[in-house]
């Protein structure tokens, strides 16, 4: 007999405490470091001038509020429930209360400017006037209703392409540059937020995307057909730059910060160049300024050092040191100019563990003996946009882990603590705690479960391919479940409600039986299945109510993983998700989706899709353990999800989607790293599905990555289906296809972008289809939409969703009627 999946509740992780331990949020064994750090947060503003000694400095802060503030503003601004005033007034408070807390734990290097109503890289797109044709756009500055068409879409215009910031899980607006745009300063929101921290009596250092980075992160807009660079637009967007430098210097600004995060990537000489070119031509107008070239997320090559070092008119660098391990030997062989500041990323910004104080020390101690104290200050590896905002916020954790633990607020705290103890003002208690904490991760049984250690070093010997070729399996899955040509299906969710939300919230809370929490999810489940029979789609999916998210949903049924009630993290616009914390070996106690994917087939005699996400995804969106090899823990990953297939399986269900949307993002950005992670990221996915029948369809999805240069990797995963991500990147996607890539699998490029509330029409999904038919097979191809439709209504769904079947079956009589 199947049973209910546990649902997580917060009240059974807190009761998981060391032995002799109390239920509160703070440990006995480790009661001082929490709040030690609240206590640290004390008033010592400092007014940036000339650095006298080890200063600290932040990179970026997250924007989206302790309790998602902006997130919940701009929701209600979009539904028209209220003013520009009143969402303008929400985020003014939310930076006020960064700079404020900055200030008060005593950072120098405040950065003001990163706060974003959507996406910084789209701020600067709009402080350039670098708005396509197709929004309307005629001059002056750019106010909320052009912003927002850009970043969503409307009724009648699509959103511009979001992909993939660098290998996180937050994703940029791209620029669609071209030879003839003309650039303009149409938003002086740089110098407005730094007058804005000044009335607070706060001196900050703006931040700005460097030019050569966010020409290098742009994309030539669609109809350019002859050869163009985009680095050659440099001398059109160099003038708006020395505006809105000289704005800031009439403000008042002795600092500026230009963040050039391209510098980690494998550049080409010219690309390089690019950067010598460009900061030679703003030395002017930067003279008077102390300038930052701020970089991260990997080590900057050697040839990229040599550069970023020799720029003129630039006053410092920052440097990742913690996922950068090897640029600290560049700086150690290759020397750093002695008349400039160094800004040293020890803390790092990209994921939740407590600084090893003891460490970091040593590493700055070993710079100090290089650039000297005063030439030394003490920063984040990167923006901590990436991480939640403050560890106080949970009142769930067990003290043993939340111990361990460091969100933004926390890492502010220790960055300063570690330039107070480089300047002699080390607090023995504030490190004691920390050392104690680092030996408790180590030594904690919850960490370590040699049985799954032991499974997963077994998978190294064997690559985990499924038998019989994918054309065979193809055919025999045909057989099985007789679809149409160009057959159409859903990537997965189904609008999440605000019911569906309360349901789940009282569920958790105890305030519903779980009998009643079955009965509305089932009810909710044949609601779904109902209405894709009737839209007559042909593989259907069960909707997905009982997930709050397609990674904490199965982390709460995995071991070695553990949840907070406010870890929300910024992935675009106003969608925050709240990542599981890996803490320890991972294995699956019972199966976690069978019961609901079973409850909906009984319901329909069409196949149902089994809904799982895979093993890299659920890495990469997760806060992963830091203390053994990433392959290892996805291996692990792997065999719990390799368990559920083939539960599945056995429980009857002939379609199972093992998403992988993450794959490229965990890309290494150094090209000589990619291939190793590519080879166990594969082989993971593999892992997953190499134990069913041949009988049974596997379907992978991946979006909102640009996936050209993996294609051939995607093609070793050995999936029989991949629905991918298209329509929002104009069909990008399917140049790989025409520049003669075969694909024997069935494929399916979506049809329209799920993330704008633009409904597309029939026509418009047709049109699409038939570009993907000039370069696929009609039999391998797939119709559905770009991915979930979590996050959209059904009064958008519902009409999207009957064009793209109606599209679907007018093509299917037109192949036929062509043969």
């Amino acid at each position: 007999m199947l049973s209910v999946p546990t649902i997580y509740k917060p009240s059974l992780l807190s009761s998981v405490l060391l032995p002799g331990s109390s239920s509160s949020s703070s440990s006995p064994a480790f009661p001082s470091l929490l709040n030690l750090s609240r206590r640290l947060r004390r008033p010592s503003f400092i007014q940036i001038g000339r650095v006298r000694a080890v200063a600290s400095h932040i990179v970026g802060y997250p924007r989206i509020g302790p309790k998602r503030e902006l997130k919940f503003a701009l929701e209600s601004f979009w539904d028209g429930r209220s003013s520009a005033e009143d969402l303008e007034k929400v985020a003014k408070d939310l930076r006020m209360s960064i700079w404020k807390q900055m200030a008060d734990a005593g950072t120098k290097f405040i950065p003001s400017n990163t706060f974003s109503y959507y996406d910084h890289i789209l701020d600067t797109t709009v402080m350039l006037g670098a708005v396509p044709h197709r929004y309307g756009w005629t001059g002056g500055e750019i106010g909320f209703d052009v912003y927002f068409s850009m970043a969503r879409g409307d009724a009648t215009l699509p959103a511009m392409e979001m992909t993939k910031w660098f290998d996180t899980n937050y994703h940029y607006i791209v620029p669609e540059l071209g030879p003839d745009l003309k650039f303009s300063c149409a938003s002086h929101k740089a110098v407005n937020e730094y007058k804005e921290a000044k009335e607070l009596g706060i001196e900050t250092i703006p931040v700005l995307v460097g030019p050569v980075s966010y020409l290098l992160l742009s994309k030539l807009a669609e109809g350019i057909e002859k050869p163009f660079s985009l680095l050659s637009l440099l001398q059109k967007i160099i003038p708006v730059y020395k505006e809105v430098v000289s704005e800031l210097k009439a403000a008042g600004a002795t600092w500026v910060q230009l963040d050039e995060p391209t510098l980690v990537l494998d550049l080409d000489s010219d690309q390089l160049k690019a950067f010598t070119d460009a900061y030679t031509q703003l030395e002017e107008s930067l003279h008077g300024l102390n300038v930052l070239v701020e970089t991260y997320f990997a080590d900057v090559p050697a040839d990229a050092y040599r550069v970023v070092t020799g720029l003129r008119g630039v006053s410092a660098i920052g440097f990742d040191l913690v996922h950068g391990e090897k640029t600290l030997e560049l700086i150690q062989d290759l020397s750093f100019p002695s008349d400039k500041y160094l800004f040293a990323g020890v803390v790092d910004g990209r994921n939740i563990w407590a600084n090893d104080l003891s460490a970091s020390l040593r590493t700055l101690k070993t710079l100090e003996g290089i650039v000297g104290k005063d030439k030394l200050v003490v920063s984040t590896s990167c923006s901590l946009l990436h991480t939640p905002v403050d560890l106080v916020n949970e009142t769930k954790l067990d003290g043993e882990i939340k111990s361990w633990l460091a969100f933004a607020a926390q890492k502010i705290v220790e960055v300063n603590e570690l330039a107070k103890a480089l300047r002699g003002e080390k607090n023995e208690a504030f490190f004691s705690a920390n050392a104690a904490a680092q030996a408790s991760r180590k030594s904690s049984p919850r960490v370590n479960d040699k049985a799954v250690q032991e499974a997963a070093s077994a998978l190294r010997g064997s690559d985990h391919r499924r038998a019989t070729p994918v054309t065979s399996r193809l055919d025999a899955q045909q057989k099985k479940l007789n679809l149409p040509i160009l057959p159409t299906t859903t990537i997965g969710s189904f609008p999440q409600t605000r019911y569906l939300r309360r349901i789940r919230r009282e569920y958790k809370e105890s305030k519903i039986s779980e009998a009643e929490y079955v009965k509305a999810i089932k009810e909710e489940i044949s609601k779904v299945v109902r209405l894709q029979e009737e839209l007559d789609i042909d593989v259907l999916v069960h909707g997905e109510p009982e997930r709050n998210d397609m990674v904490e949903y199965f982390g709460e049924q995995l071991k070695g993983f553990a949840f907070t009630v406010n870890g929300w993290v910024q992935s675009y616009g106003s969608r925050c998700v709240k990542p599981p914390i890996i803490y320890g070996d991972v294995s699956r106690p019972k199966p976690m989706t069978v019961f609901w994917s079973t409850a909906a087939q009984s319901m329909t005699t069409r196949p149902i899709k089994g809904m799982l996400t895979g093993p890299v995804t659920i890495l990469s969106w997760s806060f992963v353990r830091n203390d053994q090899p990433r392959f290892e823990t996805c291996y692990q990953i792997a065999l719990a999800i390799k368990n559920e297939v083939e539960d599945l399986e056995a429980a009857g269900i002939p379609v199972i989607q093992i998403d992988e949307a993450a794959l490229r993002e965990g890309l290494p950005l150094c090209k000589s790293e990619q291939a190793f992670y590519l080879e166990w990221a594969v082989h993971a996915f593999r892992i997953t599905s190499c134990g069913v029948q041949d009988t049974t369809q596997i379907h992978t999805h991946m979006c909102y990555s640009n996936f050209n240069n993996i294609i051939h990797s995607i093609i070793d995963m050995d999936a029989d289906v991949v629905t991918i991500e298209n329509s929002r990147s104009a069909d990008k996607l399917l140049s790989v296809f025409r520049e003669g890539v075969r694909y024997h699998a069935g494929i399916g490029p979506g049809v329209y972008d799920i993330h704008s509330p633009r409904i597309p029409s029939a026509e418009d999904i047709g049109n699409r289809i038939n570009k993907m038919l000039a370069v696929l097979e009609k039999n391998a191809l797939w119709v559905n939409p770009d991915c979930g439709l979590k996050t959209r209504k059904y009064s958008e769904v519902i009409p999207a969703l009957t064009n793209m079947v109606a599209a679907a079956k007018l093509l299917r009589t037109q192949l036929a009627s062509a043969e």
